[in-house]
């Protein structure tokens, strides 16, 4: 056997490719075991680490699998619409399509040398015509079904991109792909009706095996709240508003309202003393994004309008303000302020010289002002907590002041992008007919190639006449089609479907075939997609379900997020620090099976960590001895004759055991360093074993089958090397894994430490099935003992069963 390297990986790659081992068959043998990666984005033209940390271990995982006796189903494929490649675009002056289509070349190659099980029979690349024209079939369902529709809204803007971004695509607020702050921008945009599964997205993640953070984010991104509506009327007007709050009982102690700058009625109500002041407000409040306006840290601001409204619980006219720490978008555009009992509106309160009444819970919970004052509404005496807020909301309710109302925080998916470089939007417009879709025989609405898309705040298609001029479906008169792309979420909201079915040029999948497949047993990818892609795949696998083209609630089962890998200098991986990690260089100097290993064994899957030579270079010297002692066992098993299995044997044995059981139990939970750490305990077991020479030649050969078993899943270009060393049939990934004998487990003798007062002196081995007066009495003879005990009272000795004994003397 040859030093392995990276001519090992090349051979059996192209022996893997020429037997078809690896083709998924849906009618194979086995249960259906569906892994999925979360889709590379060719951005740029190669592989970094942090890719290999996501497809490299799960690969190994799903290897395992396969000799578990699972039908592993692997695809893989190529997010590739989107900003990134648009923006290189602009910059290089190379089209899009172009530069996405050689990158996609590029890290196939790249992706193959891993020697993963990829179905590359089920690839997609969602910037073909084949792919995206499904986007265009799912638009148009979820129109007819009144789960997508067009509206005139204030959304973010970013003014370097050029582009509308969902409220999931600003961070901190600013645009999460460039980093520049966003403003609000008046559109009419297109929007997903995510809202409406609000409930169930929530109710359905307690069924998900996913790691209880990313749950809590979505919880939270959800937001929903049970509280009640309150009706306030405008001051000597007709006009009135509503607020949403959780605490109804506190409306005794409201002493002023603010609004949304940008509620409708805002404008109707402000006397004209304050008009030029609130105008210049409402001005400066658009220029910012939701999430900079509700930062925690931010000053609270805000505008008197001059007009006032009536606290409906008692009478009081109270003050209209506006603040742009309220949002139109979240609940009703308006909150009532009671600064005695909430920090916001306290700090708000003491800066304005606003009213500050604290609302006393008096006797068995009677709400009152603090003068004793009581309204004409009835007693609420004898209610607290929830039943205060019940007869609170129920006297609304009586007199039509107000109600119980569940509130959200989840807001409609905005899928509108005023960029080229994405699925064309299937809507015409005509001037007779108004809005009408494209026909479904007419799809894809192909994107033209010959288009301008340098950024000018307009969407790129509206300046290709070609494109833009068209004729009505309905009329035959000319019409316009819609200028924006979708966003590129939209594009990895259904993909993990079309997989299954990926060459089905009728149907954008099959049913019976995704409900065969689906839902994917296991899923691994970044955290950072758990309020946008995650919820969105979930979001259209229930619309997907409701309109009758699957049978399953969600799309993704179980759920694991790998960590980061960082560079060596521990900061996050970036071409500007110069600390990127590029595999290739060290795939051909040591091979990908070397590279795999250190990126399981050297980091904590879920955690990742900064990466390391040296780590890599130690991985490189276990791959040596483990090639060493397979040579060393193959020439000493030539002229063995030794065959009782004695005590030495039963050591091999019991190692054997542990690794078989460790590795079972800890890659199951993709817990891989510790799983790496097993076989390399049951190596360091064979090279004691094989130290002196004198063999049990069929203990050491099942050992040595045990351990390439073990080790192929984590190094499968190595493995298929040893195994065919052994003079085994290929391939190792036909074997079954391997399953461990727990009486061999159990050792005739175990090591007990020995301790006096607390300091071990040394150990000793006892038969494991000694009793614990045999312990003491052998603890008390050994040499060591006798000496540190010498001349000392024994006043204890306690047994801890299997690990010490601990003496204690004066």
């Amino acid at each position: 056997m040859a030093n392995y390297g990276k001519a090992t990986d090349i051979k059996w790659q192209r022996t893997w490719e020429e037997s078809g081992k690896f083709k998924f068959d849906i009618n194979g043998k086995g249960e259906k075991l569906y892994v999925l990666e979360m889709f590379s984005y060719p951005s740029g033209s190669n592989l970094h680490a942090g890719h290999w940390f996501n497809y490299g271990p799960t690969d190994s995982w799903a290897r395992m699998k396969r000799m578990q006796g699972y039908n592993v189903f692997q695809p893989m494929g190529f997010d590739a619409f989107g900003l990134p490649a648009e923006n290189f675009a602009i910059k290089t002056g190379i089209h899009p399509m172009d530069s996405t289509l050689k990158n996609i070349e590029t890290m196939e190659k790249q992706l193959r040398s891993m020697g993963a099980m990829f179905s590359w029979d089920n690839e997609v690349i969602t910037c073909l015509p084949d792919y995206y024209r499904w986007n265009q079939f799912l638009f148009l369902k979820l129109y007819e079904n009144d789960l997508a529709y067009r509206k005139n809204a204030p959304v973010n803007w970013c003014p370097s991109c050029m582009t509308v971004l969902a409220n999931e695509q600003v961070v901190d607020g600013a645009c999460e792909r460039c980093g520049a702050l966003v403003t609000k921008k008046d559109l009419t945009q297109w929007f997903f009706r995510i809202t409406k599964y609000a409930d169930e997205l929530l109710e359905d993640l307690e069924g998900l095996d996913w790691p209880e953070k990313t749950k809590a984010m979505q919880r939270h991104w959800i937001g929903r709240s049970y509280g009640s509506t309150v009706n306030f009327k405008v001051k000597d007007t007709e006009l009135d508003f509503s607020v949403f709050t959780t605490r109804v009982d506190t409306l005794f102690g409201a002493t002023y309202v603010t609004l949304a700058p940008e509620n409708d009625l805002v404008l109707k109500i402000t006397t004209p003393g304050q008009l030029a002041e609130v105008e210049a407000y409402i001005e400066n409040a658009r220029s910012q994004s939701d999430i900079e306006r509700q930062s925690l840290t931010r000053e609270k601001t805000g505008v008197f309008t001059g007009s006032y409204a009536i606290n409906p619980i008692n009478g009081r006219a109270i003050p209209i303000w506006i603040g742009d720490y309220v949002l139109n978008t979240y609940g009703t555009g308006a909150v009532m302020a009671v600064p005695a009992h909430d920090e916001r509106d306290y700090d708000f309160a003491i800066k304005y010289n606003l009213e500050i009444e604290r609302v006393i819970l008096g006797g068995d919970g009677l709400p009152f002002c603090e003068d004793g004052e009581m309204t004409n509404s009835g007693s609420f005496n004898g209610f607290a907590g929830d039943e205060a807020r019940d007869k609170v909301t129920d006297y609304l309710a009586s007199i039509g002041m107000g109600e119980k109302k569940v509130n959200y925080r989840l807001r409609d998916w905005l899928v509108s992008r005023q960029r080229y470089w994405g699925t064309p939007i299937p809507m015409v417009y005509c001037d007779k007919c108004g809005v009408v879709p494209v026909p479904e025989k007419d799809l894809p609405v192909e994107l033209p190639y010959d288009v301008e898309f340098t950024p000018d705040g307009k969407s790129p298609l509206a300046k290709s006449e070609k494109f833009m001029n068209t004729t009505c479906p309905h009329c035959g008169g000319p019409a316009e089609r819609d200028p924006d792309t979708l966003d590129t979420f939209v594009c990895s909201s259904w993909y993990y479907l079309r997989y299954v079915d990926n060459k089905n040029g009728n149907e954008m999948f099959s049913k019976d075939m995704v409900n065969r497949m689906l839902p994917v047993d296991k899923y691994v990818g970044g955290p950072e997609h758990a309020v946008m892609h995650l919820l969105y795949a979930r979001f259209i696998t229930k619309a997907l379900r409701d309109m009758g083209y699957l049978d399953f609630n969600e799309p993704f089962q179980s759920l694991t997020h790998q960590g980061l890998i960082l560079g060596s200098d521990g900061q996050k991986m970036s071409k500007s620090k110069g600390n990127t990690i590029t595999p290739d260089h060290y795939i051909e100097q040591y091979g990908s099976d070397v590279f795999r290993l250190y990126l399981m064994f050297g980091f904590a899957y879920s955690e990742g960590g900064a990466w390391s030579d040296d780590g890599i270079k130690s991985i490189a010297r276990y791959v040596d001895r483990i090639e060493r002692n397979f040579q060393t066992s193959l020439e000493l098993m030539e002229s063995a004759t030794r065959t009782e299995t004695g005590k030495r044997e039963k050591e091999l044995l019991y190692w054997r055991a542990n690794a078989i059981k460790g590795a079972t139990e800890d890659a199951s939970k993709m817990q891989f360093n510790t799983t790496i750490a097993r076989t390399m305990e049951l190596m360091n077991a064979i090279g004691k074993y094989i130290q002196d020479g004198d063999v049990n030649k069929e203990v050491l050969i099942d050992v040595l089958k045990d351990y390439t078993r073990i080790i192929a899943p984590f190094a499968p270009h190595f493995s298929e090397e040893l195994w065919q060393l052994l003079g085994m049939d290929f391939t190792i990934f036909d074997e079954a894994w391997p399953v461990w004998d727990e009486s061999a487990l159990i050792k005739d003798e175990i090591e007990i430490a020995i301790q006096v007062n607390g300091k071990i002196r040394g150990r000793i081995m006892v038969p494991s099935d000694a009793t614990e007066d045999m312990i003491k009495e052998m603890s008390l003879a050994a040499d060591f003992t006798r000496s540190a005990t010498d001349g000392k009272s024994i006043m204890k000795v306690i047994v801890v069963r299997g690990s010490l004994v601990n003496i204690v003397v004066k």
